[in-house]
């Protein structure tokens, strides 16, 4: 009997083991195109706002983008890349969402500009744009996009795919007319799909119940993030006026709640200033357990705020586990002592193990703006996080460089690739860690 046991103590070790972060490779994605940039304020901006996916039918195969129209593929796990820019008739205007089906076609989503002129140009972001690759990322179409709606402006997308069907939800704002502050303007959160690998796309549905203004601001309702349960279940959740808003639809989008839910207060609503950030942002990002274990059919909301002060952000996360009735109470992600910046997280949910891995900057060990890049991971479903530093060197950011609005993480069977912005010496460089 005691040999049995200690035999079962070393397989469970070994599980243990298997499951959990250890060492890591840190690559710079576009070390081949960082240039120095001459930093003005409101006219400079380098490759930010980073979004990757593991192609689950071979995961060597890695997709990222970067704004405004970089395309970075890796063939060998993310140890090597190659560079490219994505064009498209339709306009290529940064907000990229790089995701990919169960067949191994990828989609990269995009803001649109049309006839190039930007702001002057009643076409300007009039449609969410989704180019698709059948080869792995080397080569892309022109692209489909939603229904225009001129002169509305469409922004802030974000991509799910059914692993059952591969059906490509999107949800986003749409704002009658980008920083109004006409009272009549308002802002609400759309969804469309597409049946057909992206070949054309439903009309626009609003979905959410309550509409906000079109400043840009806590107001505003922005940050819809969708993501599919096991049995096609939509779920989706956003900011608005100091709360995070839920919602769901059990047949594939054509109907959804009469009621938001709310899952949290978002104290001091969504956008909130961090020192050497020009703009930052606690936008939730909304994740599912489709795995086969214990945690099955938990949906994750994950967020920032500044609810224990403004010189303390923190990441936070709250739980159902009955289709988003209820909710559990917030989770402080990040395990450091108060008083000090958490900010810009990204969540995803590895499905072969149900484990929850939260990227996000840190600046824990410092007393300015010198930050660093932090993964959380959970492998009990939520009820607590083991936090570790992935980067290896540390940055200070300037706040007249726009940084982005948001970084991404990929997890697939094991492996784990966050991907986010960094600066040195006025350059701005995309990352990612090979962790398994």
């Amino acid at each position: 009997m005691k040999d049995i046991y200690i035999f079962l103590c070393l397989i469970l070790i070994c599980f243990l083991a298997c499951n959990r972060p250890t060492s890591h490779k840190l690559v710079s994605i576009n070390n081949n195109e960082i240039k120095a940039v001459k930093i003005e304020e409101g006219k400079s901006f380098g490759p930010c706002e980073p979004s990757i996916c593991i192609n689950s039918t071979d995961p060597n195969n890695i997709v990222a983008g970067a704004i405004l129209d970089k395309v970075y593929v890796s063939n060998d796990g993310g140890q090597t890349w190659s560079i490219n820019r994505l064009e498209s008739s339709y306009g290529v205007y940064g907000d990229p969402v790089v995701r990919a089906d169960y067949n191994g076609n990828f989609y990269y989503a995009h803001l649109s500009n049309p006839k190039g002129k930007a702001y002057s140009d009643p076409e300007f972001l009039d449609r969410i744009v989704i180019q698709k690759s059948t080869d792995k990322g080397q080569t892309w179409n022109d692209g489909s996009f939603t229904l225009p709606r001129t002169p509305k402006d469409q922004d802030k997308q974000w991509l799910a795919i059914d692993p059952n069907d591969n059906t490509i939800y999107v949800t986003w704002t749409e704002f009658d007319l980008y920083n109004s502050k006409d009272e009549n303007d308002h802002s609400r959160i759309l969804f469309s799909k597409s049946t057909d690998e992206g070949e054309s796309w439903t009309s626009p549905l609003a979905i959410s119940q309550y509409e906000g203004n079109c400043l840009d601001d806590d107001q505003t309702t922005e940050g819809a993030v969708p993501c599919v349960g096991a049995n096609g279940e939509i779920y989706v959740a956003w900011s608005y006026d100091n709360k995070i808003y839920f919602d769901r639809s059990f047949d594939k989008g054509k109907t959804w709640m009469d009621k938001d839910k709310v899952v949290a207060d978002q104290p001091g609503g969504w956008t909130f200033n961090i020192p050497g950030i020009s703009r930052c942002n606690g936008m939730p990002v909304t994740q599912v357990d489709r795995s086969n274990c214990p945690n099955k059919g938990n949906i994750y909301v994950n967020w920032g705020d500044q609810r224990n002060g403004e010189e303390d952000t923190d990441i936070w996360i709250a739980t159902s586990s009955d289709n988003g009735n209820k909710w559990s109470k917030p989770i402080r992600v990040n395990n450091d002592l108060p008083g000090k910046h958490q900010f810009l997280s990204w969540m995803d949910v590895d499905q072969s193990t149900g484990n929850i891995y939260i990227v996000y900057y840190d600046r824990r060990h410092h007393d300015d703006a010198t930050t660093d890049v932090y993964l959380a991971y959970s492998e009990n479903g939520a009820k607590s996080f083991t936090n570790i530093k992935i980067n290896s060197e540390s940055f200070k950011p300037n706040s007249l460089l726009f940084f982005g609005d948001y970084n991404d993480i990929s997890a697939h069977n094991g492996r784990v690739r966050p991907i986010w912005t960094q600066m040195h010496e006025k350059k701005l460089s995309v990352w990612t860690a090979l962790i398994n």
